[in-house]
């Protein structure tokens, strides 16, 4: 298992490398074909709706924080609810970390003046990103066969 995810890492790597290549070359060959820049206001705009749109991601983040703390409570406490709520805590952890991310993507993106810098910004986004979900897939990988492992008898 541990083999596979190293090879994981080393395709999703390449991927990221290889997607920053062409969203460079990408952007090289439209600045060179056109110049846009996006205006000030809808700039602004754009903005404006990312922050509402991260006001209400993070009240239901809490409300499903909330709800499962709640039905974790109810679980009988042993081995096999304990190591399983560890997983469950730091996926939920990552789904923050990860939607976090979006919103600087998207924040990012609404003030980004021209294509070009539309490009550069996905391309960096990408990149970070695809390394980020390799190593959170290791971690939850690892946690899971630690909570399996606590339900195996012990001889």
């Amino acid at each position: 298992m541990w083999g596979q995810t190293a090879s994981y890492h080393a395709v999703s790597s390449e991927f990221a490398d290889w997607f920053s290549a062409a969203c460079e070359e990408s952007g090289r060959v439209m600045a060179q074909n056109q110049s846009f820049e996006i205006p000030q206001q809808l700039r602004e705009l754009a903005e404006r709706n990312v922050e509402q749109i991260r006001t209400a991601y993070a009240q239901f983040m809490d409300a499903m924080v909330h709800a499962s703390d709640t039905w974790l409570a109810a679980l009988p406490a042993n081995e096999m609810t304990s190591g399983f709520k560890v997983v469950q805590e730091r996926a939920t952890q990552f789904a923050k970390q990860n939607a976090e991310a979006c919103f600087a993507l998207a924040s990012e993106l609404a003030n980004a003046k021209d294509i070009q810098d539309v490009l550069a910004i996905q391309s960096r986004y990408a990149q970070t990103q695809m390394q980020t979900y390799t190593l959170q897939a290791q971690e939850l990988g690892r946690l899971m066969v630690e909570a399996s492992q606590s339900l195996q008898p012990r001889s």
